[in-house]
Protein backbone atom coordinates (compact mmCIF):
# COMPACT_ATOMS: atom_id res chain seq x y z
CA UNK A 1 0.00 0.00 0.00
CA UNK A 2 1.45 3.29 -1.06
CA UNK A 3 1.20 6.30 1.09
CA UNK A 4 0.30 9.45 -0.77
CA UNK A 5 1.74 12.55 0.69
CA UNK A 6 -0.53 15.57 0.52
CA UNK A 7 0.87 18.98 -0.24
CA UNK A 8 -1.33 20.96 2.08
CA UNK A 9 1.36 23.52 2.68
CA UNK A 10 1.50 24.54 -0.99
CA UNK A 11 1.09 28.29 -1.53
CA UNK A 12 -1.94 29.61 -3.39
CA UNK A 13 -1.28 31.53 -6.59
CA UNK A 14 -2.19 35.13 -5.68
CA UNK A 15 -1.47 36.72 -9.06
CA UNK A 16 -4.33 38.59 -10.70
CA UNK A 17 -5.28 37.34 -14.13
CA UNK A 18 -5.43 40.50 -16.29
CA UNK A 19 -6.04 38.75 -19.61
CA UNK A 20 -9.84 39.26 -19.57
CA UNK A 21 -9.39 42.93 -18.70
CA UNK A 22 -6.93 43.39 -21.59
CA UNK A 23 -9.39 41.66 -23.94
CA UNK A 24 -12.18 44.03 -22.92
CA UNK A 25 -9.93 47.07 -23.34
CA UNK A 26 -8.88 45.96 -26.83
CA UNK A 27 -12.50 45.43 -27.86
CA UNK A 28 -13.39 48.92 -26.60
CA UNK A 29 -10.41 50.38 -28.45
CA UNK A 30 -11.51 48.73 -31.69
CA UNK A 31 -15.07 49.99 -31.23
CA UNK A 32 -13.84 53.56 -30.70
CA UNK A 33 -11.53 53.32 -33.71
CA UNK A 34 -14.42 52.21 -35.92
CA UNK A 35 -16.97 54.72 -34.63
CA UNK A 36 -14.77 57.83 -34.46
CA UNK A 37 -14.59 58.43 -38.24
CA UNK A 38 -18.38 58.22 -38.35
CA UNK A 39 -18.73 61.12 -35.93
CA UNK A 40 -18.31 63.69 -38.65
CA UNK A 41 -19.82 67.00 -37.64
CA UNK A 42 -20.02 68.39 -41.13
CA UNK A 43 -22.77 68.12 -43.70
CA UNK A 44 -21.75 65.73 -46.45
CA UNK A 45 -21.32 67.59 -49.75
CA UNK A 46 -19.19 66.99 -52.83
CA UNK A 47 -17.22 70.21 -53.06
CA UNK A 48 -16.43 71.79 -56.39
CA UNK A 49 -12.84 71.48 -57.56
CA UNK A 50 -10.52 74.36 -58.30
CA UNK A 51 -7.08 74.57 -59.90
CA UNK A 52 -5.97 77.55 -57.84
CA UNK A 53 -7.46 76.70 -54.45
CA UNK A 54 -6.08 78.61 -51.48
CA UNK A 55 -5.87 76.90 -48.10
CA UNK A 56 -8.34 78.30 -45.57
CA UNK A 57 -7.15 76.84 -42.29
CA UNK A 58 -9.67 78.80 -40.23
CA UNK A 59 -12.54 76.97 -41.94
CA UNK A 60 -11.75 73.77 -40.06
CA UNK A 61 -11.80 75.36 -36.61
CA UNK A 62 -14.54 74.39 -34.15
CA UNK A 63 -15.99 77.91 -33.94
CA UNK A 64 -15.98 78.56 -37.70
CA UNK A 65 -19.37 79.47 -39.15
CA UNK A 66 -20.12 77.36 -42.22
CA UNK A 67 -23.10 77.32 -44.52
CA UNK A 68 -23.58 74.16 -46.57
CA UNK A 69 -25.79 73.84 -49.64
CA UNK A 70 -26.45 70.21 -50.50
CA UNK A 71 -27.12 68.57 -53.83
CA UNK A 72 -30.88 68.77 -53.23
CA UNK A 73 -30.54 72.49 -52.33
CA UNK A 74 -31.07 72.13 -48.59
CA UNK A 75 -29.28 74.76 -46.52
CA UNK A 76 -27.38 73.94 -43.32
CA UNK A 77 -25.86 76.40 -40.88
CA UNK A 78 -22.97 74.51 -39.31
CA UNK A 79 -24.75 71.14 -39.00
CA UNK A 80 -28.34 72.31 -38.41
CA UNK A 81 -30.76 72.52 -41.31
CA UNK A 82 -32.30 75.95 -41.80
CA UNK A 83 -34.33 77.87 -44.34
CA UNK A 84 -33.14 80.68 -46.55
CA UNK A 85 -35.44 83.11 -44.72
CA UNK A 86 -33.93 82.25 -41.30
CA UNK A 87 -30.31 82.06 -42.46
CA UNK A 88 -29.42 85.75 -42.10
CA UNK A 89 -30.79 86.07 -38.57
CA UNK A 90 -29.11 82.89 -37.37
CA UNK A 91 -25.76 83.93 -38.86
CA UNK A 92 -26.11 87.34 -37.23
CA UNK A 93 -26.72 85.65 -33.85
CA UNK A 94 -23.66 83.41 -34.25
CA UNK A 95 -21.36 86.28 -35.22
CA UNK A 96 -22.62 88.70 -32.56
CA UNK A 97 -19.58 88.44 -30.27
CA UNK A 98 -16.92 87.61 -32.85
CA UNK A 99 -14.35 90.09 -34.07
CA UNK A 100 -13.87 88.51 -37.50
CA UNK A 101 -17.13 88.08 -39.34
CA UNK A 102 -16.23 85.36 -41.84
CA UNK A 103 -18.66 82.73 -43.12
CA UNK A 104 -17.44 79.73 -45.12
CA UNK A 105 -19.63 78.16 -47.80
CA UNK A 106 -19.50 74.45 -48.58
CA UNK A 107 -21.67 74.13 -51.68
CA UNK A 108 -22.16 70.83 -53.44
CA UNK A 109 -20.81 70.91 -56.99
CA UNK A 110 -24.22 69.80 -58.31
CA UNK A 111 -26.37 72.24 -56.32
CA UNK A 112 -28.20 75.07 -58.03
CA UNK A 113 -26.07 78.16 -58.45
CA UNK A 114 -29.11 80.30 -57.64
CA UNK A 115 -29.54 78.67 -54.24
CA UNK A 116 -25.90 79.31 -53.37
CA UNK A 117 -26.22 82.90 -54.58
CA UNK A 118 -29.35 83.45 -52.47
CA UNK A 119 -27.59 82.03 -49.41
CA UNK A 120 -24.59 84.32 -49.96
CA UNK A 121 -26.95 87.31 -50.30
CA UNK A 122 -28.71 86.38 -47.05
CA UNK A 123 -25.39 86.12 -45.23
CA UNK A 124 -24.11 89.40 -46.69
CA UNK A 125 -27.33 91.13 -45.60
CA UNK A 126 -26.65 89.88 -42.05
CA UNK A 127 -23.48 91.99 -41.97
CA UNK A 128 -20.80 89.45 -42.83
CA UNK A 129 -17.47 91.02 -43.81
CA UNK A 130 -15.97 88.11 -45.73
CA UNK A 131 -17.29 85.01 -47.47
CA UNK A 132 -15.07 82.01 -48.18
CA UNK A 133 -16.07 79.51 -50.86
CA UNK A 134 -14.57 76.14 -49.96
CA UNK A 135 -13.39 73.91 -52.80
CA UNK A 136 -11.10 70.95 -53.25
CA UNK A 137 -7.81 71.07 -55.11
CA UNK A 138 -8.28 69.85 -58.66
CA UNK A 139 -5.70 67.42 -59.90
CA UNK A 140 -4.66 67.71 -63.56
CA UNK A 141 -6.63 64.61 -64.59
CA UNK A 142 -9.97 65.51 -62.93
CA UNK A 143 -12.72 67.31 -64.76
CA UNK A 144 -15.54 69.41 -63.33
CA UNK A 145 -18.75 67.49 -62.56
CA UNK A 146 -21.45 67.50 -65.19
CA UNK A 147 -25.16 66.91 -65.07
CA UNK A 148 -26.23 69.53 -62.52
CA UNK A 149 -29.84 69.59 -61.44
Amino acid sequence: MAIVKRDEGKKVNSNINVTPMVDVMLVLLIIFMVITPMLNNKVNVDLARSKNAVAMDDASKEDAVTVAVTRDNKIYLNKDQTTLADLGGKVNDLLQNKTSKIVYFRADARSHYGTVEDAVDAVRTAGVDEVGLLTEQRTPDTKPPTGGQ
